[in-house]
């Protein structure tokens, strides 16, 4: 066998089913989000489809922000001058088999990535709750999936190469940029246009997913560990409505050699087993959803919650999240589901999931296991704003840190707070950008500030 592959997806891997509303951007001629819920301040946007083709774009204009899939609810990719997109690029795989990695174009998305690596024996550690994000979008936002031993989907980064301000093509790894490399991976759009992106891979692995119903809440308190270990990846969703958790979704790494048929316990710390496939959301069907009810399958048709071809969670709606250190968990919960009356008539569901640390500067896992408190909001954005700040003040003694591509109104002076490195990445972001090419208004509030 070679020691290194290298394909052109094929027109086989291309027919794969398209989720329509992530290629729906255009509304009435202006550019949207992928949930609608933002309107971006341009609509000048070139395709791009190669490093000769950006560093073209970086001379031609004086400022510019990547669009990647759209799928950031707040304005970390905004600007009022020019987009460029990678999005639709050829779309290019490159396997090194001895070093266990794969080097991709950085507009691919996972979901097209997954099922590739898969037939060739490989898996990536982690994914997020759905496959459409692309890799560098999830990775320069520090996007996550869940595990108590699983980082973000950043960590996978072993390398990177960037075309800077200038046009300069960067390449930085690991293995021999140390620091550097480690505040570059998590860059927030703010260092250049990432162009390839090195990951590292394991071998492949089966799942199967189980979920539970109803767990009291004061099981969860005291049960926390427990519940979070009992598989690969763990979801915790609830509403904050009642005193339960309305749906736990634990998702196991099977061994290669068997399938396990038994199935698990009916009754899991109070909570029931599902008879049914269910979606995050009670009130919506399953259809959308990855098979769940044991049934095994590959890792990358279990990690997500929702299938590569359909519309992943309500569609129609906003989202926030909220990171704590990992051993302020249980107390985090509780400050959120004192918040119950308030919150549950403006949502349409939450979830609660653990995350490794990680090393890499401006994540919100850096240096501290984490759980992660995510909010699917109904599109209901003057309820909603009122509410961010009342949940941000509660999470505030833990010292909270919002998920960067969400909606969050922490200040940027609070944020700076968090981030010890922050200064830092500053300096370095000026070597790259120092005329500000990357800047627009999230980053002038947020890390400029």
């Amino acid at each position: 066998m070679k020691k290194r592959t290298f394909i052109k997806l094929t027109s086989a891997l291309m027919s794969a089913p398209l989720l329509s509303p992530l290629t729906s951007w255009a509304v009435a001629g202006k550019l949207k989000n992928w949930a609608g819920n933002l309107e971006y301040s341009t609509e000048r946007l070139d395709a791009v489809s190669s490093q000769a083709e950006v560093q073209q774009a970086l001379k031609k204009y004086e400022r510019l922000k990547v669009l990647g899939t759209r799928h950031c609810f707040n304005d970390i990719a905004d600007t009022k001058d020019q987009f460029i997109s990678l999005v639709n690029a050829e779309e290019q795989i490159s396997i090194d088999e001895k070093k266990k990695t794969v080097t991709v174009n950085a507009g691919i998305k996972y979901g097209r990535l997954s099922p590739y690596l898969d037939k060739k024996g490989f898996a990536l550690h982690n994914l997020a709750s759905l496959p459409h994000i692309s890799v560098a979008g999830a990775c320069i936002t520090a996007t996550h999936g869940s595990g108590e031993k699983n980082g973000n989907l950043a960590t996978a980064v072993s390398a990177l190469e960037m075309v800077t301000a200038d046009g300069s093509v960067v390449q930085l790894s690991r293995e021999k940029d140390g620091e550097r490399f480690k505040a570059s991976v998590v860059n927030l759009g703010a260092l250049g246009v990432i162009t390839k992106v090195t990951l590292d891979l394991q071998p492949a692995f089966q799942m199967r997913q189980y979920v539970y119903e109803n767990l009291p809440l004061s099981q969860l308190s005291a049960h926390f560990d427990e519940i979070q270990n009992a598989g690969y990846s763990v979801s915790l969703f609830t509403n904050w409505a009642t005193d339960d958790i309305a749906e736990i979704w634990i998702k196991q790494k099977l061994n290669s050699s068997a399938v396990p048929k038994v199935l698990p316990q009916t009754e899991f710390f109070g909570a029931r087993l599902a008879t049914r496939d269910m979606h995050p959301i009670p009130e919506l069907s399953a259809e959308n959803c990855t098979p769940q009810m044991g049934v095994p399958g590959p890792w990358y048709e279990r990690m997500p919650h929702f299938k590569m071809g359909f519309t992943p969670s309500s569609g129609v709606e906003l989202q926030s999240e909220y990171f704590v250190p990992r051993k302020h968990a249980v107390d985090a919960i509780m400050a959120v589901a004192r918040l119950g009356r308030q919150v549950s008539p403006h949502l349409l569901t939450s979830e609660i999931r653990t995350i490794a640390a990680d090393d890499l500067w401006l994540s919100p896992c850096y240096k501290q296991d984490s759980v992660a408190i995510h909010f699917t909001w109904k599109q209901e954005w003057d309820a909603v704003s009122k509410l961010l700040p009342v949940i941000e003040k509660e999470l505030a003694p833990f010292g909270v840190r919002p998920h960067w591509g969400k909606l969050f109104s922490v200040s940027g002076t609070a944020l700076a707070a968090q981030y010890e490195q922050l200064e830092a990445f500053r300096q370095i972001a000026r070597e790259y950008d120092p005329k500000g090419k990357f800047r627009n208004a999230f980053l002038d509030r947020n890390v400029f500030a």
